[in-house]
């Protein structure tokens, strides 16, 4: 009965640690899919943040034109 019930145990540890295992590689399954998702947000921001930055840029240079012809707008009518 002692060899029974150590047989019984040894196997109900087999069990547990296969299920471990197998939860392990799960795992490592599931980090390596959510790095590749990581990086590519990464990528993502990064590219947005390169568009906004062209944008406010883009921003800048308008009002400076546009304050520029404000100020000719302003120089013209102050000289009739």
């Amino acid at each position: 009965m002692d060899n029974e019930f150590l047989d019984g145990k040894f196997n109900d540890i087999d069990e547990k640690v296969d299920f471990l295992i197998e939860l392990c590689q799960t795992l490592q399954v599931e980090n390596t899919e959510l790095m590749s998702k990581v990086k590519d947000l990464e990528a993502e921001l990064d590219k947005k943040n390169e568009t906004e930055e062209r944008y406010a840029e883009q921003q800048a240079v308008i009002r400076s034109k546009i304050d520029g012809l404000l100020s000719k707008l302003n120089n013209f009518s102050d000289t009739q």
